[in-house]
């Protein structure tokens, strides 16, 4: 789950373009996907973003630009096939506009070749005028969320079929903050969305509670043999300090891991991998902080962290810090991507965070991973499964791309929508590609998510058969339903399509699990294999998505990912297109109208 929050960017292209890091940004290199540095891809960042904007206005009615807008540069990507992409995202009048995303594409000459665009219609309000003052909206934001309101800043709310000018406000409470977005008109709250993402929706936890399920997942596997490569010895040999350390990490999951730390004198260590930009473990101490810097350093005069239980405190820090770093190490063997935001700087997290908190979050307001330590009811342990770190990371890379955003939110907090339905489902994606990557074999690598949490049902979420889920009801198949479907059980339609992309129809066993994935249409679909289908989604989303992409939307980006990585007849892009069949989503039944 995400927030309908855009940063301010009422600043100039040029002051844009250094603080989102334009002029070092990573490009797509090789067809998988890799990433590569603009100053190796021999094109100057700023004559691209320059040449994206003046197609943008000069194609307005494909791209809807009109007068009065500014785009402003998020992300440059260049391909190694020539083609350039620039994702903006706009303000109308010097007001951030909600909905108003795009990527422009242009050819290796920069001519404007098409757009993805969230907004389709004009951006303009019908009046620029507020009948609410800033305060009054304020007000009705704190009492819509519950909390104490921030200033009120006006925006144009373009992400309902229609334009309208309204304030946006984060409200904050003792759990984190939520944007609200009031109409500045008639004064209705257009949304109201938590800031953080939540792994466990508040449905779902209802429902665990309601059942009288408890999850009390074993641990204590550290005394089990080293994760291979393990090098912790607690001496680093340093004579200059701070200096790169080898740790051991005892954890509550996933047994005794290597990990690397900093000694910061002789003897004396903390849990910060400097070679990982500094990412970093902290405790929380039972706190709602959302700021890092407040979080409690974990120290050491041993180098090795926790005991495998939660008698240790560093036990969970081990758990979260080997998650972390195994996401980090994925996407960058993959697609070169360096960091959640591919900025080169570090993902942290905290553990022990709250007071009887069962759930585990990626927090936008310190991009940061925080993990509850369970309820002690329903969940009696940490929530820092390994699936469930690479699920929520993968949240903070969405967050860096597309954006994707719930469609509506209810009362209780639960989200909405295909969009929302779509992050979820590259969360779960993307997961589980972590667990194949860091090939633990106290974590076996599979296609289940949350399969270590101790539920009856033995997982939370599949992506081979979503339905089988009897908790969230996910779906297999895409219906018109999926609208006003909660967003946990929507991903299903997408997370089908990509294993089946991937891994194909029927009977198979992976690493002694047994996966059975049938197909709408009852076609047979013979995949591509997960290296393949993951580099399509991963295109897909940094150059194709953008934050209101539904299920038809995703299959265009994925078919056009498919074409640029491996051709256009080629049998990747042909099984693309099957893959989507078969969970119902072809051209013929593409809704007339957009939600």
């Amino acid at each position: 789950m995400r927030r309908p929050h855009i940063r301010s960017v009422a600043v100039a292209i040029a002051v844009t373009t250094a603080a989102t890091g334009l002029a070092g940004t990573a490009f797509a290199g090789s067809g998988t996907g890799v990433e590569r540095p603009v100053a190796s891809a021999g094109t100057n960042a700023s004559a691209v973003v320059r040449a994206a904007q003046t197609a943008a206005f000069a194609h307005a009615s494909a791209t809807g630009v009109s007068q009065g807008d500014e785009l402003h540069a998020q992300d440059v990507m260049i391909d190694p096939e020539g083609a350039r992409h620039v994702r903006f995202i706009r303000s109308h009048n010097g007001m951030p506009v909600l909905g108003g995303d795009l990527v422009v594409h242009l050819d290796r000459a920069l001519a404007y070749t098409g757009v993805t665009r969230a907004a389709d219609h004009a951006v303009a309000p019908a009046t620029s005028r507020a009948r609410l003052t800033a305060d009054q909206a304020a007000a009705k934001a704190a009492q819509a969320a519950k909390g104490e309101a921030g200033s009120a800043q006006l925006v144009v709310d373009a992400r309902d079929g229609a334009a309208a000018l309204a304030y946006q406000v984060t409200v904050t409470d003792q759990q984190g903050t939520s944007t609200v977005v009031v109409d500045a008109v008639t004064g209705k709250v257009r949304s109201n969305t938590p800031d953080s993402d939540e792994f466990l929706s508040p449905k779902l936890l209802a429902d665990l509670r309601g059942r009288g399920e408890t999850l009390d997942p074993a641990t204590g596997t550290a005394s089990g043999a080293p994760e291979a490569g393990l090098l912790g010895s607690g001496v680093s040999g340093a004579t200059t300090y701070p200096s790169p350390a080898k740790g051991t990490g005892k954890t509550l999951f996933v047994g005794s891991v290597g990990l690397t730390t900093t000694a910061t004198s002789k003897g004396h260590y903390r849990l910060k991998d400097p070679s990982r930009y500094g990412t970093e473990t902290r405790d929380a101490k039972g706190t709602y902080t959302e700021k890092f810097s407040a979080g409690t350093a974990f120290t050491s005069t041993t180098d090795v962290w926790g005991n495998g239980t939660t008698s240790n405190r560093a036990s969970a820090a081990a758990d979260a810090q080997y998650g972390i770093t195994k996401t980090l190490d994925f996407y960058k063997a993959a697609f070169g991507r360096k960091g959640i935001a591919n900025n080169s700087k570090a993902a942290q997290g905290m553990v022990h965070w709250g007071s009887k908190v069962a759930n585990a979050f990626w927090d936008p307001t310190c991009t940061c991973m925080l993990y509850g330590d369970g309820d002690g009811k329903t969940f009696k342990k940490p929530l820092v499964v390994l699936d469930v770190t690479g699920h929520e990371l993968t949240h903070g890379v969405v967050d860096a791309t597309a954006k994707l955003e719930p469609t509506f939110v209810d009362a209780k907090g639960n989200q909405y929508g295909e969009p929302g339905a779509l992050n979820e489902s590259l969360a779960d994606i993307f997961g589980s590609n972590v667990e194949f990557y860091a090939n633990n074999p106290k974590d076996t690598p599979d296609y289940l998510i949350g399969e270590k949490l101790g539920l009856a049902q033995k997982f939370l979420r599949r992506l081979d058969h979503p339905s089988l889920d009897k908790l969230e009801h996910t779906i297999d198949y895409w219906s018109p339903d999926a609208y006003y479907t909660e967003v946990h059980a929507g991903s299903g339609v997408s997370s089908h399509a990509y294993y089946l992309l991937a891994e194909g129809s029927g009977k198979k066993t992976i690493n002694g699990v047994a996966y059975d994935s049938p197909t709408y249409d009852h076609a047979t679909v013979k995949g591509i294999g997960r290296a393949k289908a993951t580099a399509i989604f991963y295109r897909a989303l940094t150059r194709y998505m953008v934050s209101t992409t539904d299920f038809h939307q995703a299959r265009f980006a994925t078919l056009q990912a498919a074409k640029d990585l491996y051709g256009a007849n080629s049998t990747e892009y042909k099984t693309v297109d099957s893959a989507w069949a078969a969970v119902n989503v072809t051209v013929a039944n593409t809704p007339a109208a957009r939600h």
